[in-house]
């Protein structure tokens, strides 16, 4: 009995010391860049109703979620996504106001199957949502923003690969397919189960040029040249108008100057019930999962009693620091440079020094070992601290051992 204090469970982790102080220090930089860019924060509960996740289905999967109930036998969750508590307070606690809502928020969610955040079962998202816009303009400043996220820290080589679902929802209702059908193609290009989408298409009558575009869904990436060339191939009204609206986003993202971390892939089919226009991850070296992702929902916030036009991104905390790790763009944690002793008579001497050295921007260490310079000096040793100061009621000493 007992023999797991001392451990934490499977997919959750102390943060200790500099890895703390990293976190933290890339949560300041979020936090600081969402509010320039004029977006309000918002906290939200971190144990929910469970309803709010299975509005919809397949929303968030049940077997994702840690689920447990309240005194009245309601069924509670640990948050596992941040974007869709933002939907629901947008739709609940912002009616009447002013379109666009413009939110961010910070926080830890939780996945019981997780293995986008590194296989942790807790992990931390920081994003940005716009409600109430439906333009080309919206999703790019969505995309211009989560990239000026990335480049605050610290990485430079990474790349944002877009795609718009409602290209292949097009493409589904020209093969004339159910929606069970349209579904099992999506999920397997999704695996990348190509023998398995090959197979599927066959078994139904489609005309073969159809047939071609969506065997080569997975090679359609690159630059907006994909968009061009599929663009000659004869597709339906909805597809031809989601690569306008691809190239539209394309187009403001190179004034934004960030056409360079921008890649078109038509390939990427997520969550049809989710997501209703763009869809984007973000990739970066060293890393195997996303290091963001992000999209238009349009239909969200209906599960909430408004609808409302929406577009937003998040961001993985946690595979950021893992980014920066493995490509060694961690930078150095200040540390204690100054260890204050005293003499039992300037006592209140040392806390005035100690604290006038800290408003100079120095960090400065008071001595617990008030009658014990050489243990004081032996603890700095140990610490790292290169000064040792020995306050006197007529003397300050440096008695730093070199």
């Amino acid at each position: 009995m007992g023999k797991w204090k001392i451990y934490t469970p499977d997919g959750v982790q102390d943060i200790l010391f500099e890895y703390a102080y990293i976190k933290k220090e890339l949560e300041c930089k979020f936090r600081n860049l969402f509010r320039k860019c004029g977006y309000d924060e918002i906290e939200t509960p971190i144990v929910e109703f469970y309803d709010v996740f299975s509005a919809e289905k397949d929303l968030i999967p049940q077997e994702n979620m840690f689920k447990f109930f309240d005194e009245n036998g309601r069924i509670l969750v640990l948050r596992p996504d941040m974007t869709i508590p933002a939907a629901r307070v947008a739709a609940t606690k912002n009616k009447g106001k002013a379109f666009p809502l413009k939110f961010s928020y910070i926080g830890n969610t939780f996945a019981y199957n997780e293995s986008g955040g590194g296989r942790q079962k807790e992990y931390t998202q920081a994003g940005a949502e716009i409600f109430g816009v439906s333009s080309p303009e919206a999703d790019a400043e969505i995309i211009a923003t989560a990239i000026k996220a990335v480049l605050e820290t610290g990485i430079k080589e990474f790349q944002i690969d877009i795609g718009q679902v409602e290209f292949f929802k097009g493409l589904m209702e020209e093969t004339g397919l159910s929606d069970e059908k349209s579904e099992q193609i999506r999920r397997l290009i999704d695996k990348k189960d190509f023998v398995g989408v090959e197979q599927l298409v066959n078994s139904h009558s489609i005309r073969e040029d159809l047939k071609s575009l969506i065997f080569s869904l997975p090679k359609l990436f690159g630059s907006v040249d994909v968009i061009e060339k599929v663009e000659r191939i004869n597709i339906n009204k909805k597809s031809y108008d989601a690569l306008e609206n691809l190239r539209a986003i394309l187009s403001i993202l190179d004034d934004y100057g960030y056409s360079k971390y921008v890649s078109v892939d038509l390939g990427m089919v997520q969550s049809l019930n989710y997501y209703t226009g763009i869809i984007f991850k973000g990739f970066t070296y060293g890393v195997g999962f996303p290091i963001l992702s992000g999209g238009r929902y349009d239909r969200l916030s209906e599960n909430y009693g408004m609808s409302c036009a929406a577009t937003g991104f998040s961001l993985g905390v946690n595979m950021i620091m893992m980014a920066l790790e493995r490509q060694k763009l961690y930078k150095s944690v200040p540390k204690v440079e100054t260890l204050v002793c005293y003499e039992a008579d300037a006592r209140k001497k040392a806390f005035e020094y100690a604290d006038k050295l800290r408003e100079e921007g120095k960090l400065v260490e008071i001595s617990l070992f008030t009658d014990d310079v050489n243990k004081a000096a032996e603890y700095a040793n140990g610490k790292g601290i290169k000064q040792v100061l020995l306050i006197k009621q007529d003397d300050i000493q440096d008695v730093s051992v070199q």
